[in-house]
């Protein structure tokens, strides 16, 4: 590869805080409220031009799909998303699930509402290109904007990126998933345009079950009690459409769940386009998902007019504003999850939080059906090789399964809530992160409504 010299250059200091919280996704908003409510100052930078993350840039609606009558959750900062976007007209009954949908528009005013309520110091439209060291310890990090290059110092950084990208950077062991085994990347998208009458009595006419998403390319194990359980699962039409010549039969991959129907005629949080060896750390890997992407879901729209009931006049309502990813790198934690730990209800003394017996990647399903949990500890934040740091959301440390747990939502707010409070208690007592006492951690959890055990 070629290279070029570029001058030395001196960055301005734009800012300094107590806690830096890189990324606002379910993981790093939680981080950013949990820190500020802790009682301490908090910044919280974003490359994109809102709060949310996954929830909002990607139109990932459906939180907390999993809920049942028997599932135990942590509570918290999560279930406070769900219930103010209630509140403020910005959810909708779920599907599937005794949950709410959250609308991925209307979530961008809820996430500016408690961030201005909290007295965060929003930093919008920043993207992360470096940290700040001395010696082992990140002590701030390096954005470009529009403004040009900026350096933004803090005590302590929160690493919400998704991508343990701070980490990364800042030379902590990360191990990244080999491209041929990544969960599949999606394209999101909503519809417009539905007859929701005929929609639904299709629907009523021909249930789906979770055993259904075992056809065509997918495998997918489960514990047997989800086999009969209700899906708003989408197939058929796609397979109709090979069968006819519509779709390519190398596609075989369209095909997954909507969830909810509006009395607008809106179907919404379409996760219908899974993209295989999508990287989502190569920006070339991704621009070719986010274009194939959009692809298949049109052919995915002509299939659903020709054979969907209530879908003859559907249209494209709009994509995510980005390519949703699942699965990139992780950090090698202090402990690092295992597969026991998310199936055999995993205990632990640091605990920080609880998260339902629910996994959901690599072929495998299990939904919270019977009240098991297990708990998130903190150890598993806390990156090796590096200080003043915590990663929080789906990076946290762990192996393959437990991935397929951590990754979730609602799972990535319980690790961001109680990784907040961390940092601002090290802060508040003068102590390094990995020596916080946990027991104050827990205090501050209970004070903010989070179960922990």
């Amino acid at each position: 590869m070629r290279t070029i010299s570029e001058p030395a250059r001196a960055t301005g200091v734009v800012h300094e805080t107590e806690v830096l919280v890189v990324g606002s996704g379910p993981g790093g908003l939680a981080a950013a409220l949990a820190a500020a409510r802790t009682g301490v100052k908090v910044t919280l930078v974003e490359r994109f031009g809102c709060f949310g993350g996954n929830i909002t840039a990607v139109g990932v609606e459906g939180f907390a799909w999993y809920r049942h009558a028997a599932t135990i959750e942590a509570g918290g900062i999560g279930r406070e998303f769900e219930d103010r976007a209630k509140a403020m007209g910005a959810a909708t009954p779920e599907s599937q699930s005794l949950s709410y949908e959250l609308d991925s528009e209307g979530f961008k005013l809820v996430a500016d509402r408690l961030v201005e309520e909290a007295g965060i110091h929003p930093m919008l439209h920043r993207q992360f290109v470096a940290p700040v060291m001395e010696g082992g310890s990140v002590v701030g990090i390096i954005t470009e904007s529009k403004a040009g290059r900026e350096a933004i110092l803090a005590k302590r950084v929160i690493d919400a990126t998704g991508d343990a990208d701070v980490a990364h950077r800042a030379g902590a062991p990360t191990e990244k998933t080999p491209v041929e085994h990544m969960q599949a990347a999606s394209v999101m998208f909503h519809l417009a345009g539905v007859d929701k009458r005929a929609f639904l009595e299709g629907v009523r006419a021909d249930p789906q079950t979770y055993a259904n998403w075992s056809t065509g390319e997918w495998a997918i194990e489960t514990s047997g009690k989800e086999d009969s359980m209700f899906s708003p699962f989408l197939a058929k039409p796609f397979k109709q459409a090979i069968r006819d010549g519509m779709i390519p039969p190398t596609l075989n991959t369209i095909g997954g769940t909507w969830g909810a129907m509006h009395d607008t005629g809106e179907l919404t949080y379409m996760n219908l386009v899974h993209l295989a060896g999508c990287d989502g750390t190569d920006p070339d890997s991704m621009t070719h998902g986010e274009i194939e992407g959009r692809r298949q879901v049109m052919l995915a729209i002509a299939a659903l007019r020709r054979y969907t009931p209530g879908c003859a006049g559907a249209r494209l309502r709009n994509f995510g504003m980005t390519i949703g990813i699942r699965d990139t790198r992780k950090i090698d934690a202090v402990y690092n999850l295992t597969e026991v730990d998310v199936r055999h209800e995993g205990r632990f003394d640091d605990s920080i939080g609880i998260y339902p017996e629910f996994i959901d990647g690599y072929g495998v399903l299990v939904l919270p059906t019977t009240g098991r949990y297990m708990q998130i500890p903190y150890r598993a934040l806390l990156p090796r090789g590096v200080d003043n740091l915590l990663v929080v959301g789906r990076a946290i440390g762990g192996d393959r399964i437990a991935h397929a747990a951590t990754r979730n939502m609602a799972c990535c707010a319980v690790a961001g809530q109680g990784g907040g409070i961390a940092a601002a208690l090290s802060i508040k007592h003068d102590i390094a992160l990995p020596h916080v006492a946990i027991s104050d951690v827990q205090n501050e959890l209970s004070r903010q409504e989070v179960r922990f055990r």
